[in-house]
C-alpha cells in the first residue's frame, strides 16, 4: 500500500513540476536562505513547539533537499530510489501510529520553511493533514512602511493573544474586527478552551466554504469568515451543521465575493434616473402599486434632533407623494430588539426599510440577508455591505460655504467649530469649513471641539473661554425644550445669534429614493453593480441646502449664494487643491480628492487647531455610532 501511495504522490509532484515549468515558475521548493540572502542574521525568536498549519508550509530552509520535491512538497525521486523507500516507511508509520516527532521550521512572514522533517511534511501534505507539530524559530522581517508588514504584525499580535496561527486576512484591521465579533476587547488573551472552540468553528467553516468553491476566490478563508460572522455570529456558527453552514454561505455569497474588490463601494453622487425605453414605459404604465416604506428610528423625534429631521422627511414624502407611498415610523428600536422591530415592520407589509441610524446597521444587514424580497437602507457612509444600501448627504458642501461666511466675518479673530462624532463625513465637513474660511481669509484659524467629549455645553464653554464668538455648531442643538438649527452663530452675551444654517433636506432625499424604487431604477442600479451601493447626494440633488440670515451683510449673502450655485452646477469643488494638512501638503493645485477619499478622510487641514479624539474620550452613545462608521484615526484605538 505505501508503494501505491508513493506512486500517486510522485504523480502529483510531476504534475506540479510540469505546471510550474509551463508558467515559467521555479518548480522546486522555495529556499529560505536564498530568500533572505541579503538579510543580516539576528533577532530570531524561539517560539517553542507548536502546531503549525500544513498549508502555510511553503518551502525548505536550505537548498540541500529542495530539488527532491516539487513546489507542492510532493516527491520527484524515482520509485526505486532510497528516498522513495524512506518516504514509504514514513507513510507506513503515519498510517499505523501517526507521525509524532516534531519537525524543525523557520517562520518568516507567516510562512514556514523546514530545516528538519521535509519528508514528514511531504507525507502529511499528501494525506491532507491540517497541521503538524513543529519546533518553530521566527525570523522577523526588516522594518518598513509596507501594508504587507503591517498585516503581518497584526497577525503576530493576534497569535500572541489567541494562539491561533492558521487564519489569514488580506486587509488591515481584520484581526481586531474578528476580536470584536467574538465579543473580546483588544489586548485580551484567550483561554485554551476559547482557542479550541474557535479552531473547531474555523475548520467547520473552511470545509463548507471550500466545498462551495471558495478556494477559487481571490480572498482568504479568514476574509470570508469575517463576512459570515458579521451576519450570523460565532454562536450560530458553532451550533450549525456543515450542511446548514453551506446554505448560509450560499445566502451571503455576494457579501463574501465583495471582499475581493479593492474598491468595494459604488458611490452614487446624483439620482440620475435612467431613460426608459418605449417598451419598458408601456409595460410599466399601468404599475400603480403603492410603495410601503417603514422608517426604523433608534430613538424618538422628541429626544433626538437627528430622528426629528428624518421624521419630518417621512411626513413630507407622505404628503407629497400621496397614494404612491404608504409610510410608518417605528420608534425606540435600540430600546428593544432592533431586528425584531424590523421583522415586525416586514410582517406589517412594508417592503422598503429605512433604518435611520448607523447604530441600526448590524441588525439591518441581518434582516436584508434574511429577506431578499425587502429593500433595506441604512443612513450611514462608507459601508461595504452588498445586501444593504446606504445613504448620506454631502453636508461638507454647505460647510464650505459657511466657512467662507465665517472667514469673511472673523477678521483676525479665531473661529470655532463644534463637531459631534468623529465619523465618516464629519471630518470632511470640518476641513471644508476650514478651507472655505481660508479661501476668503488666509489667516483664518478654526478652533475645533467635540460635543461627544464631555457634552455639548462643556465643548461650547471651551470655545467661548478662548474668546471665540463665531461658532459653527452641529446642525441641530437642544435649547431648553426646543430643537433649534444653529449652524453658524455669533455669540453675544452668551446667547447665539444665527447667521447661516445648513439644511438636511431629508424629505427631498426620501422622495427621490422612493421615486427611483417606484420606477425600478434603484433595483436596476443595484443589480448592475457588483459593489456595495452608497448614495451620497448633495446640493446638486437638492438634498443639501443653506439658509442665510438677513443679519449677514448683503455682500456676504451674495458671496454665499454665488458659492452655492457654483457647487450646485459642479463649477466649485471644495477639495480641489492645494490642500495642506496639519502634517503637511497632500494635494497639488491641479488635483481633486475623489468621493471615496473625501468620505474616508481622517486628517485635519493645517488651519484647524485641535485633533480627532481618541475612542476612549468620547461618550458611550457616541461609541456605538463610531464603532460602526468611525474614521480610521479613531477606530484604530478600538483595534488596540
Amino acid at each position: 500500500m505505501p508503494e501505491l501511495y508513493y506512486k500517486e504522490a510522485l504523480k502529483q509532484g510531476k504534475k506540479e513540476y510540469r505546471a510550474c515549468i509551463s508558467k515559467g515558475e521555479y518548480p522546486y521548493l522555495p529556499v529560505l536562505d536564498e530568500i533572505l540572502a541579503e538579510r543580516l542574521p539576528g533577532g530570531e525568536r524561539d517560539l517553542g513547539i507548536t502546531q503549525i498549519p500544513t498549508e502555510f508550509i511553503a518551502g525548505t530552509k536550505t537548498s540541500g533537499r529542495a530539488s527532491v520535491f516539487a513546489r507542492n512538497f510532493m516527491p520527484l525521486a524515482k520509485e526505486n530510489s532510497e528516498f522513495a523507500d524512506k518516504w514509504q516507511r514514513l507513510c507506513s508509520s503515519h498510517l499505523e501510529e501517526g507521525i509524532r516527532e516534531p519537525i524543525k521550521a523557520y517562520e518568516y512572514l507567516n510562512r514556514y520553511y523546514v530545516e528538519e522533517g521535509n519528508k514528514r511534511v511531504s507525507v502529511l501534505k499528501f494525506f491532507d493533514s491540517v497541521s503538524i507539530s513543529a519546533h518553530v524559530i521566527r525570523i522577523p522581517p526588516a522594518q518598513n512602511d509596507s501594508a504587507e508588514l503591517a498585516m503581518y504584525q497584526e497577525l503576530t499580535d493576534f497569535y500572541r493573544l489567541s494562539g491561533v496561527n492558521f487564519i489569514e486576512f488580506s486587509k488591515p484591521g481584520s484581526c481586531q474586527r474578528l476580536q470584536k465579533l467574538l465579543g473580546r476587547s483588544a489586548g485580551t488573551e484567550w483561554t485554551p478552551e476559547e482557542t479550541s472552540a474557535f479552531t473547531a468553528a474555523f475548520y467547520a467553516f473552511k470545509a463548507a466554504y471550500e466545498s462551495m468553491g471558495g478556494s477559487l476566490l481571490r480572498i482568504t478563508v479568514g476574509d470570508a469568515m469575517l463576512a459570515y460572522l458579521e451576519i450570523y455570529g460565532m454562536d450560530s456558527l458553532r451550533q450549525t451543521s456543515g450542511a446548514e453552514i453551506q446554505k448560509n454561505i450560499s445566502r451571503v455569497w455576494e457579501e463574501i465575493t465583495l471582499r475581493q474588490q479593492d474598491d468595494p463601494i459604488h458611490v452614487k453622487l446624483n439620482p440620475d434616473e435612467k431613460k426608459k425605453s418605449l417598451i419598458s414605459m408601456v409595460l410599466s404604465s399601468g404599475d400603480t402599486k403603492t410603495v410601503r416604506a417603514a422608517f426604523i428610528h433608534d430613538g424618538s423625534p422628541a429626544a433626538s434632533g437627528w430622528t426629528r429631521g428624518h421624521e419630518q422627511g417621512r411626513e413630507y414624502v407622505q404628503k407629497t407623494m400621496g397614494d404612491e407611498v404608504s409610510t410608518k415610523a417605528y420608534l425606540f428600536a435600540m430600546d428593544h430588539d432592533p431586528r425584531a422591530v424590523m421583522e415586525q415592520a416586514i410582517s406589517d407589509g412594508y417592503t422598503v426599510l429605512f433604518s435611520t441610524s448607523p447604530r441600526l446597521l448590524p441588525e439591518a444587514l441581518k434582516v436584508a440577508v434574511a429577506h431578499p424580497e425587502v429593500t433595506v437602507f441604512n443612513c450611514s457612509l462608507n459601508t461595504s455591505h452588498r445586501y444593504i444600501r446606504t445613504y448620506y448627504a454631502r453636508m461638507y458642501e454647505a460647510k464650505f460655504v459657511i466657512g467662507a461666511i465665517a472667514g469673511a466675518m472673523a477678521g483676525n479673530d479665531p473661529i470655532g467649530y463644534l463637531c459631534d462624532y468623529p465619523i465618516y463625513g464629519q471630518i470632511a465637513g470640518i476641513n471644508a469649513f476650514a478651507l472655505g474660511a481660508q479661501m476668503v481669509n488666509p489667516k483664518a484659524r478654526v478652533l475645533l471641539e467635540w460635543s461627544s467629549v464631555g457634552g455639548s455645553d462643556a465643548a461650547l464653554t471651551r470655545l467661548t473661554n478662548q474668546g471665540v464668538r463665531l461658532i459653527s455648531s452641529q446642525d441641530l442643538v437642544r435649547m431648553g425644550d426646543d430643537w433649534r438649527s444653529m449652524g453658524l452663530s455669533v455669540f453675544s452675551d452668551g446667547k447665539p445669534v444665527n447667521l447661516a444654517t445648513p439644511l438636511w433636506q431629508w424629505g427631498t432625499y426620501y422622495e427621490k429614493l422612493l421615486g427611483l424604487i417606484r420606477s425600478h431604477s434603484e433595483e436596476s442600479t443595484y443589480r448592475e453593480s457588483e459593489k456595495a451601493l452608497n448614495y451620497y447626494w448633495g446640493m446638486s440633488a437638492g438634498v443639501v441646502d443653506l439658509v442665510c440670515s438677513d443679519k449677514l451683510p448683503p455682500s456676504t449673502r451674495k458671496m454665499a449664494e454665488l458659492l452655492k450655485n457654483s457647487i450646485r452646477e459642479g463649477l466649485c469643488n471644495p477639495f480641489k487643491g492645494p490642500l495642506y494638512t496639519q502634517a503637511g501638503k497632500v494635494l497639488d493645485s491641479d488635483w481633486s480628492l475623489s468621493p471615496e477619499q473625501i468620505i474616508a478622510m481622517d486628517f485635519l487641514a493645517d488651519n484647524v487647531v485641535g485633533k480627532i479624539p481618541n475612542y476612549d474620550a468620547i461618550s458611550s452613545i457616541a461609541k456605538e455610532t463610531v464603532a460602526q462608521m468611525g474614521v480610521d484615526a479613531v477606530t484604530k484605538d478600538i483595534r488596540g
